[in-house]
């Protein structure tokens, strides 16, 4: 598959029962499609993967699937406590028809570098799908350093792109130093997306882009266009919103801004719990704030280098 541009790691809504609401799942993957998103990531952190049955996460897949028409990549996250278990969702994910896999270190356990190489490696050789490696050692306490990621890429052919999430830009530059182009660079933290594109990254796995996929895909692409002065201006009128993809309630806050822009709802699985009382309003004061003064998208998709 093509690892490059703006792929929301998408969120899972919830009816009011609690089960996973497959009808605004399928009018949600469309509309990130239809504002210029290259593909869906499902299952992941913001998605509440760890909350979902195995046959629930099957069920998205085929649900996100059927929505995107062929049009657009869907990418399944493959997270699990055991290897056993990671493997089998990652067989799954390649029958119900997804075309890639983000593969995470296994929860819970933080292993060393020969146990993680193990697991990931697993994965990998579970299907001939595209995978990519996702590096987040703050939420998982797993470090992928790059030269152990250029250990992988040289033994698995269809690892092909790294979701970035350490926070350090520098890695991506160390990545390349090491490997050139040889694997396609994803940011995975939002409010660092300018300056990894200007570090080499060609991607990035979005939060924010679940409730503002145009702005999104703008901003993406004026900072891979060079267009720096409206970049920053885009930037610094996101950054706000954009911060809050990089706190531990970012899935309910991510969820309550895709509410108030009226894609989706606040409704969350347990252990999370909807914000209430001053965390609420709060929030809901820097929301407003900054979609009170939302910019006029520029809608610009005949610029160089977009989709």
């Amino acid at each position: 598959m093509h690892w490059k541009g703006v792929m929301p790691a998408i969120s899972t809504g919830f009816s009011e029962s609690g089960s996973v609401d497959h009808a605004f799942l399928k009018k949600h993957c469309q509309w990130l499609l239809e504002n210029g998103c290259a593909g869906i990531v499902a299952l992941g952190s913001l998605g509440e993967g760890a909350t979902l049955s195995f046959d629930e996460k099957l069920e998205i897949l085929r649900t996100c699937v059927a929505a995107a028409e062929g049009r657009a990549p869907i990418v399944a996250s493959i997270s699990a406590l055991s290897t056993s278990a990671a493997v089998a969702l990652a067989k799954a994910a390649d029958e119900v028809g997804c075309h890639g896999l983000m593969v995470l270190p296994p929860y819970v356990y933080q292993g060393d570098w020969r146990e993680m190489k193990s697991h990931v490696a697993a994965v990998f050789r579970a299907t001939h799908l595209s995978c990519m490696l996702y590096n987040n050692p703050i939420a998982y306490g797993t470090d992928f350093l790059p030269e152990q990621i250029s250990e992988l890429a040289a033994e698995h052919e269809n690892f092909q792109a790294v979701k970035e999430s350490s926070t350090d830009v520098r890695r991506i530059t160390a990545i390349r130093a090491l490997l050139d182009n040889r694997l396609q660079i994803f940011i995975g933290v939002d409010d660092a997306v300018v300056e990894a594109v200007a570090a080499g990254a060609v991607g990035w796995i979005a939060g924010l882009a679940n409730a503002l996929p145009r702005e999104s895909v703008d901003l993406f692409y004026y900072a891979m266009n060079g267009e720096s002065e409206k970049a920053l201006e885009l930037y610094r009128w996101f950054l706000p919103l954009l911060r809050m993809d990089t706190v531990p309630k970012f899935v309910q806050l991510i969820k309550l801004v895709q509410q108030e822009v009226g894609m989706g709802s606040a409704r969350v699985r347990a252990p999370r719990l909807e914000l209430i009382g001053d965390e609420l309003e709060g929030a809901r004061k820097i929301i407003r704030h900054s979609l009170a003064s939302r910019p006029q998208s520029a809608n610009s998709f005949a610029l160089p280098g977009r989709p």
